[in-house]
């Protein structure tokens, strides 16, 4: 058994017998030491039925823990206690005793950052009146995690600006859901969220242009600097996403980020994604970038630069005839 973890790069060693017994070192053997790693990566990435019933009960108690945090949100708290109200509803509602990966509670700006909430900046900020608030958190049960992202505004009403970036990653989100079923490419999938956000960002005014001219200079890849989503089961990000003749990954900035650019198969469990985030650095890269400054609105950008971000994040089934 060995091989790389194609997301974590992680090196699985073969294991060693010749200190325990001279005569079991593997060098004495003919040792075919990756089939078994690439059949147990692509056992992860199918669910049996008893599989898909466990994840429809871990995401449906943190979905209901979303929606007690929204409830519960106030400008003034601190987004730890946000957090807090999360890891208490679903270990309280549905025995979810662990959360799969350190929870991400991002208010105003702190939503540009995507992966605020480590120990170097520990969801411990004050929630700002009239902020997006960025929730990214999901319940663990029996090993297998939920991963759900919602984003809202801090005091219960969007301004009209937040609301036109919502939009737009809700619109990308509609858009791959409706076109998810078995035999998409999921880098299509990717580049299809980055035209839909492109396109919503320019009603908002906060780009100008031609979308195919800014899907031709990857203007997308400054707003979502990350993939569309990834394959969901023992781990957050599950194995098998490259590697053992799939598709490798992509080089493009943006893309290059996505965790699998596999073709969709029956029985995969996807997380899907798409995000806009107000990134001061990226930003400021791209004005000082001709080809993506010309599709800038720089004083409309930089009055919201504080925006943060939007991320909308659902776990997706692929069926055999669609997704659910």
């Amino acid at each position: 058994l060995e091989g790389t973890n194609s997301d974590s790069r992680a090196l699985m060693k073969a294991p060693e017998f010749r200190d325990i017994k001279p005569e079991l070192d593997l060098k004495h053997f003919n040792v075919v030491n990756t089939v078994l790693y690439q059949a147990l990566c692509e056992s992860r990435c199918t669910k049996t039925q008893e599989e898909v019933d466990l994840m429809k009960y871990v995401s449906k108690i943190s979905s209901k823990a979303h929606v007690e945090v929204m409830k519960a949100c106030k400008p003034g708290m601190f987004e730890y206690q946000l957090e807090s109200v999360f890891l208490h509803s679903v270990y309280f509602n549905g025995g979810c005793r662990f959360s799969p990966y350190t929870g991400i509670i991002g208010a105003g700006k702190h939503g540009a950052f995507l992966h605020y909430g480590h120990s170097g900046a520990p969801n411990a900020c004050e929630i700002p009146d009239n902020s997006l608030v960025l929730i990214d958190m999901g319940g663990e049960y029996h090993g297998y995690a939920a991963d759900i992202t919602c984003t809202f505004p801090s005091s219960g009403r969007f301004t009209e600006e937040q609301a036109a970036v919502y939009n737009a990653v809700l619109a990308a989100h509609t858009e791959v859901i409706a076109r998810m079923k078995p035999g998409v490419s999921w880098f299509d999938m990717h580049t299809l969220a980055e035209r839909v956000i492109l396109q919503g960002l320019l009603e908002g005014g906060f780009v100008r242009g031609d979308v195919d001219e800014m899907m031709s200079n990857n203007l997308g890849s400054v707003f979502m600097p990350h993939g569309l989503g990834h394959l969901l089961g023992i781990d957050t990000h599950d194995v098998g996403g490259y590697g053992y003749g799939y598709p490798p990954r992509p080089e493009r900035a943006g893309a290059n980020k996505l965790r699998t650019a596999r073709t969709l198969e029956t029985g995969m469990v996807m997380t899907v994604e798409p995000g806009c985030y107000f990134n001061r650095y990226l930003l400021h890269q791209a004005f000082a970038k001709e080809t993506l400054s010309q599709f800038l609105v720089k004083d409309k950008l930089m009055a919201n630069i504080d925006l943060g971000g939007v991320r909308i994040e659902d776990n997706v089934l692929v069926t055999s005839d669609g997704c659910e």
